[in-house]
């Protein structure tokens, strides 16, 4: 009894800490999109650029989802907002992805 005790209480605690510092986690799946503040005088720019990064078991990460990444990708020159999402399945499989706008 004690065992399972605190077998469930560990899992409970790894599902709860797993989302600790990166926003809106769910701990069995996510599929969340946020975006960034346009400011009082933003537009949406017209191209688009995209960059992602993957990570399995929390173990192997690799990718780049970072703004520079998205802006190159998409031949941006000037960001005027982006929208990161975050699509994860039992914190097993996890892409984060960057969009960003601009000219």
């Amino acid at each position: 009894m004690k065992k399972t005790f605190v077998a469930a209480f560990a899992f409970a605690a790894a599902m709860m800490l797993q989302s600790c510092g990166a926003g809106l986690v769910g701990s069995l799946y996510t599929n969340v999109t946020t975006g960034g503040d346009l400011g009082a005088n933003a537009t949406v720019g017209k191209k688009v650029g995209e960059a992602s990064a993957t990570s399995i078991l929390g173990l192997i990460a690799t990718g780049d989802a970072g703004y520079n990444a998205a802006a190159e990708n998409g031949g941006i020159k000037k960001i005027s907002h982006a929208d990161v999402s975050v699509n994860s399945i039992l914190g097993i499989f996890t892409t984060h992805k960057t969009v960003v706008y601009g000219e």
